[in-house]
């Protein structure tokens, strides 16, 4: 999201969505210059990754994250995207993050994914001793 940014420069927090060889991964951004603090990413729905094994929505770095620096990424693992669509659960997600600028003042945002428009991508699956 190029020029996504907020006015004067502040924190501006999303979550997206990467896929990589097969790999899902969740990403929590600020696209700002300055950073973002008591971030918090609300899911609409529980959300299963590893497999179905584990409540990815239910990490600590969701929950609250104290402080995001600006221009700062956190990648987070998934799930395989095989194992996501053999699951037969809803791909829509959709999650509602919160921080807080430098100045204390409250900024949120709604940001709806659907992984289906994933689920024809080709990919090669690289063995990670290549």
């Amino acid at each position: 999201m190029p020029g996504a940014v907020t006015e004067h420069g502040e924190a501006g927090v999303i979550l997206d969505v990467e896929l990589e060889r097969g790999l899902f991964y969740l990403v929590l951004e600020n696209l700002g210059d300055e950073p973002a603090h008591a971030v918090r990413v609300r899911f609409d729905a529980p959300l299963s990754g590893l497999g179905g094994e584990r409540r990815i929505d239910r990490l600590q770095l969701f929950r609250r994250l104290e402080f995001l620096g600006p221009r700062r990424r956190i990648r987070v693992f998934l799930d395989r995207s095989a194992l996501l669509f053999a699951r037969d659960e809803p791909t829509a997600l959709a999650v509602t993050v919160v921080w807080r600028t430098d100045r204390g003042e409250r900024r949120s945002r709604e940001i709806h994914h659907d992984l289906a428009a994933y689920r024809d991508f080709p990919y090669l699956e690289v063995p990670d001793d290549a």
